[in-house]
């Protein structure tokens, strides 16, 4: 990867994304999300390179300095959080990828996302706690707000918010899927036991060490 083109190009091909010129300067343009309007991907002309501007995670950001001489702390940013990637062919394209996806992985990620990439994660068969998907989403604090997420889950095709219960294997009460029995005949349908509206954890219940 050596030219704006492709880099805006690439950045573009992430799902929800749209290119802008914020500071009235055509050499400054942006990559950002839609909805937070957060930019992930800044790409700009410094020296004679085209440079990037991404995110990094604190436990990478120093990884990828340290391996490529071409990726810097990030110019006019916050040089802990940000990095600079220098496009002069020395850094294969795959790992220019790669840093582009990190920085919109970073950008994207909210509590919502992390509970519902949890619940996905849930074999069928089985079923996890609320505070399983908490805990599986990074926080076991944040449990009434796995209820939350899973009451506005936005694709219940993908994502079976019907194989979380309670810490007694209950289910959820009759509003949450449509009718008094859905969720009792989803779970069946997945070999998964209900009996006087419960589940039995100690066989059904997801292990997580």
């Amino acid at each position: 990867m050596r030219t704006r083109e492709e880099a805006l190009s690439y950045g573009l091909s992430f799902p929800g994304t749209y290119q802008e010129a914020p500071f009235h300067d055509k050499n400054w343009q942006l990559v950002r999300v839609t909805g937070s309007k957060k930019a992930f991907l800044w790409v700009y002309e410094r020296d004679g390179y085209i440079n990037l501007n991404v995110k990094a995670d604190p436990e990478w950001r120093d990884f990828w300095r340290s391996t490529y001489p071409s990726v810097m702390p990030g110019y006019h940013q916050n040089k802990e959080h940000w990095n600079t990637i220098r496009l002069d062919g020395t850094i294969p394209k795959a790992d220019i990828q790669r840093m582009v996806a990190e920085s919109y992985a970073i950008i994207t990620d909210s509590p919502s996302k992390r509970i519902y990439e949890a619940v996905k994660r849930i074999p069928k068969g089985q079923v996890a706690t609320y505070g399983q998907v908490a805990a599986l989403a990074g926080d076991k604090k944040m449990a009434r707000a796995v209820g939350n997420a899973l009451h506005k889950n936005p694709d219940p095709d993908a994502i079976p918010c019907y194989r979380v219960v309670n810490a007694k294997g209950e289910l959820a009460g009759k509003f949450a899927f449509g009718g008094e029995h859905v969720q009792a005949e989803l779970l069946e349908a997945d070999g998964v036991a209900v009996v006087d509206g419960k589940v039995d954890l100690g066989k059904y219940g997801m292990k997580i060490e």
